[in-house]
């Protein structure tokens, strides 16, 4: 018999494989951190949304362990069904083998609708599968369903004063978009029981692949490194792997259309060249800048839920930068700012940012435009400080294209022009990964909001560790000019 739950079957319709790996081989899976953050803000606004039709009865049962207890939340929903009970969060039904948790059931006329929660603020298609399978077993188990829909985050919503959960929340109607679904559903299901009963898939990896699934590291181990998959920003990556075009020589030998950055990418690998420089156009980039120079860094939370006056869902709040200041004759500063956890970190860090930017210099930010969006967002949040704001925005340049444009490149970055694969590429002692506890944007993402509940020692490491990684941001730019200012005046 097949043991299926929703998110099972919507990760068969999306690739058998990856249906059968988490079953059989799920020592072989990679989440990163920022799939287990969407997790975390997905629980949250999942909770949220249980009093948007008001009193609710939960379906909830756990375990002395921890884990739940499926048969005892089976027994209550059906319980709760029977009695007429106007709201069921979490309602559990079991058919044939096929389980489904129902986000809400919520009394409607004759019957029930079920309410399928997102952390999202637009429909995607799996969303469709999901509530046509939660339809099929809740329907099965003997439950009018007289409706299907989806509760979104609302990105118009700004919170303003007491969150208003009406308002934070759209409903989507997808009822009508579930029949050619749930008409496939007995032919998927058995192609499922045969797939989930027998060997591994040996599903070839296809477009519908990408780095960030679980599995893309495992389903690509056979491929020769670098590959095609290398390539920095390359449409034709899946027409070339079809036609069995897969090496950095096989591309050459089949000339395929490249850029330069990509050619010059192949070129080095295959080569072993070391650094390629083009002065003239490093020279044009350093010509705008001026002096003294800053350089810019934010670290970022994002709320699915906003907490704070005037914010929207999954907005991006600062709570962190890091800022050094290097004058014509070398001389190099550094200040930062870290906010308190636990409270609205925004106004603080404008201020302060204020404070630590003359009027009209000029500022390197690596991808600036977030940089740049960030300091837009604290400008519309606070007026009074808009003028400075938007000063200090119109003086950040972008260092970002020179490396992205071709104009340095080093083949050990490999064909990848984030700041993590740059430093490290130029400078091989400045690894990020030598930093303790906080590595990433995402580490800073998700450890800054406990700092508030963490013992004072614990939290005072962590502080540090997120002061260490900004600085690192900052000064990395500062070594990457220097090298930049040392190759064209070479």
């Amino acid at each position: 018999m097949l043991y299926f739950s929703k998110s099972k079957y919507t990760a068969f319709k999306k690739c058998e494989k990856l249906c059968w790996l988490q079953k059989y081989k799920p020592e072989e899976r990679e989440i990163d951190a920022e799939a287990q953050a969407r997790f975390a803000r997905g629980t949250e606004v999942g909770e949220l949304a249980r009093g948007l039709f008001g009193a609710y009865k939960d379906a909830t049962v756990v375990k002395i362990d921890g884990s739940l207890d499926l048969n005892a939340m089976k027994t209550r929903t059906a319980t709760l069904v029977a009695t007429g009970a106007e709201n069921i969060c979490e309602a559990a039904f079991s058919y044939n083998g096929l389980y489904c948790a129902v986000d809400i059931l919520h009394k409607q006329g004759d019957g029930y609708a079920i309410y399928e929660v997102k952390s999202s603020t637009s429909v995607h298609d799996y969303y469709v599968a999901d509530l046509a399978y939660q339809k099929y077993v809740v329907e099965n188990c003997g439950v009018n369903v007289v409706g299907a829909y989806l509760i979104l985050l609302n990105g118009e919503y700004r919170r303003h004063g007491a969150l208003d959960i009406h308002k934070l929340f759209a409903i989507e109607d997808i009822s009508d978009r579930l029949g050619e679904e749930i008409d496939r559903m007995d032919a998927v299901l058995s192609r499922a029981e045969t797939v989930m009963n027998g060997p591994e898939p040996l599903t070839e990896i296809g477009i519908k692949c990408a780095p960030s699934c679980d599995y893309w590291k495992y389903c690509t181990r056979g491929l020769p490194s670098p590959s095609v998959f290398d390539l920095y920003s390359f449409p034709g990556k899946w027409d070339c792997y079809a036609k069995g075009i897969v090496t950095f020589s096989d591309v050459l030998s089949h000339d395929v259309p490249l850029t330069f950055v990509q050619k010059m990418q192949i070129e080095h690998a295959l080569a072993d060249k070391p650094v390629y420089v083009n002065k003239e156009g490093i020279k044009a980039f350093l010509s705008t800048l001026t002096y003294p120079l800053y350089f810019l860094d934010f670290e970022t939370m994002q709320m699915a839920v906003p907490e704070y006056e005037a914010a929207k869902p999954n907005e991006q709040i600062p709570f962190q930068y890091s800022l050094h200041r290097l004058t014509e004759n070398g001389e190099l500063g550094h200040t930062e700012f870290l906010a308190e956890s636990g409270i609205d970190p925004r106004r603080k860090l404008a201020e302060r940012l204020c404070e630590d930017f003359p009027q009209d210099v000029c500022t390197l930010a690596y991808n600036s435009k977030f940089e740049c969006g960030v300091i837009s967002r604290l400008a519309e949040v606070f007026p009074d400080l808009a003028p400075r704001l938007t000063n200090i925005k119109e003086g950040i340049v972008d260092l970002l294209p020179v490396f992205r444009n071709g104009y340095y490149y080093n083949r050990a970055m490999g064909g990848s022009f984030s700041m993590k694969s740059v430093l490290p590429a130029v400078y091989p002692d400045m690894d990020y990964r030598n930093l303790d506890t906080v590595q990433n944007g995402i580490d800073a993402m998700l450890v800054f909001p406990k700092i508030k509940d963490m013992p004072p020692e614990e939290a005072e490491r962590t502080r540090a560790a997120l002061l260490e990684y900004c600085e690192r941001d900052t000064l990395a730019m500062v070594m990457l000019l220097r090298e930049l200012i040392r190759v064209a005046n070479k």
